[in-house]
């Protein structure tokens, strides 16, 4: 069995088993929303990438959220340019503190007979980073890691992705992997100058846009604020989890959770997070 290495230091999430286990009980003790059970909850979501201590315990709200009878949870990253296309890990499992997490190679090949994958070769934090939340919280579920570009391509996936939940005849949830605006002359990204005021323009404007578009299945216009505004650093993993969430009958997305990282760390630079889940069709 093929397994895809950790590349992310401690430090971005725990090196061990036992603090893993910790870190992820304290998020879940600070949860409002109560887990899903079985046939419940969350068919989609999109959680953020930071480390855990910025914004792990937005991510666990997330995939928490997420249905508990879920065989196989796709996690969507990115930190792409909008031509990259489409990648994919082709591994059989995933390497986390918690035990190897299996990889679901059927949907893999399904995939790839009907889109132009790329095999993902590089070191990312986007999928990594949820891994294991979603080893913990759906220890029976396997995972696929896939990254989609800033473009139509992460719109066609979730298509392709709604349409395998039929032909394999399993239940699928999709996650998608993103956090928001950048701000601050580390990012080289300061329209509203700097202070107070341009981080009320950050949380009150450009992350609310691009919320709103990603709440109200506004697909087209989430990808083009993100690319104009730059309010989103992976926004095709986002569109590919809603556009999956729509084509299987969610009308709107929920917003669980926002803050930035100046709530945690108050800094010149900060990023946004934000937690969304897209309910199951009654």
């Amino acid at each position: 069995m093929k397994v895809r290495p950790r590349s992310l230091p401690p430090g971005w999430y725990p090196g061990g088993k036992e603090q893993t286990v910790r870190e992820i009980e304290d998020f879940r003790r600070t949860l409002e929303k109560p887990a899903a059970g079985p046939g419940a909850g969350a068919i989609a979501g999109i959680a953020p990438h930071a480390g855990w201590s910025f914004s792990g315990s937005i991510a666990c709200h997330v995939f928490q959220t997420i249905s508990k009878d879920t065989q196989t949870i796709v996690v969507v990253g990115g930190h792409l340019a909008p031509h990259s296309g489409l990648l994919a890990a082709f591994e059989e499992g995933y390497e986390t503190p918690l035990g190897t997490l299996a990889a679901d190679v059927e949907l893999l090949e399904l995939l790839r007979d009907s889109l132009p994958l790329t095999e993902d070769r590089y070191a990312d934090n986007t999928v990594e980073i949820q891994l294991p939340l979603l080893k913990y919280l759906h220890p029976e579920a396997r995972a696929l890691h896939l990254r989609a570009s800033p473009s139509a391509e992460a719109l066609q996936l979730g298509l392709e992705l709604a349409a395998a939940t039929g032909r394999l005849d399993r239940k699928i949830a999709v996650v998608g992997s993103t956090d928001l605006t950048h701000y601050g002359d580390n990012y080289g990204f300061t329209p509203r100058g700097s202070g107070p005021r341009a981080l009320e323009w950050v949380k009150q404007v450009n992350d609310r846009r691009i919320i709103e578009a990603l709440l109200d299945m506004e697909l087209e216009k989430a990808l083009e604020l993100a690319t104009r505004e730059q309010s989103a650093c992976s926004v095709g993993g986002a569109v590919a989890a809603a556009r999956f969430a729509e084509q299987t009958g969610t009308a709107r997305g929920e917003l669980l959770e926002y803050r930035t990282s100046y709530d945690v760390s108050p800094s010149p630079f900060f990023v946004g997070y934000a937690g969304i889940i897209y309910p199951g069709s009654a």
